[in-house]
């Protein structure tokens, strides 16, 4: 698995698919936290980091599905995934070795984001007045949900050997398993049947809160295993 996770770090970093990834990120959110107008944090009148935590999902939505499809759709179009299968890995070590490299390249493009931390919490009135467990956990919500992008990305990846195909299904599935249960929970009122509770952006709203319950890590860490699972499945129908 280690093998696998550092070929594809170096893919990553010495191309330009890592770095567009983080620029584009730390840039896009970087212009919604400071100088649009509508998001920016200098017009609210208070500090806090919420453009970062409510925008940053759907940015990932289009940025990590970018990075995964190539995993193994291209391996399959170029027929070096019959190579690496019958090399001396699990199925299971290339499969988290990728898994891990991407999440990796996530927490890597979250790290400069601390940097929007310490200025809003310099723009507090007075200094640091801002509520850093929320953003604490609100930092792990993002993660996790990075986690899981990366997995459904990956399941995609697997599904086929078109690229394009690959990145346009991850993203809808990213999208429709974040905020498709939000969206279709009003039809439900009976309180015995809580469709939002199914969804991602539930659970990531509730770690955001500061206080990280075992459920929620359980819920993310389930759906990434059911991911990585369909994707072990396909892997496996191509040796039969």
């Amino acid at each position: 698995m280690l093998n696998i996770f550092k070929k594809e770090i170096n893919g990553f970093l010495n191309s330009l698919i890592g770095y567009v990834v983080m620029g584009v990120f730390l840039t896009g959110i970087g212009l919604l936290m400071w100088v649009f107008p509508e998001t920016s944090v200098l017009n609210y009148g208070f500090a806090d980091m919420e453009t970062l935590f409510s925008l940053g999902p759907y940015v990932f939505m289009f940025l990590i599905p970018a990075v995964t499809m190539r995993m193994f759709a291209e391996e399959q179009k170029t027929g070096t995934i019959e190579l690496l299968l019958t090399k001396p890995l699990g199925a299971w070590e290339i499969i988290l070795g990728k898994f891990f490299a991407g999440w990796a390249l996530v927490a890597l493009t979250l790290i400069p984001t601390a940097l929007y931390y310490v200025s809003v919490y310099m723009l507090g009135s007075p200094a640091g007045n801002l509520d850093s467990a929320g953003i604490a956990g609100s930092y792990a919500g993002l993660l996790m949900l990075g986690g899981v992008f990366t997995a459904i990305g990956i399941t995609a990846s697997s599904l086929t050997e078109n690229q394009i195909v690959a990145f346009i299904s991850s993203a809808f599935a990213c999208f429709a398993l974040y905020s498709g249960f939000s969206s279709v929970s009003g039809m439900f009122t009976s309180g015995a049947l809580n469709v939002e509770r199914l969804g991602l952006l539930y659970h990531y709203n509730a770690i955001g809160r500061g206080l990280i319950d075992s459920r929620d890590l359980l819920y993310f860490a389930s759906v990434i295993a059911s991911a990585l699972i369909v994707t072990r499945l396909r892997l496996a129908s191509r040796l039969w």
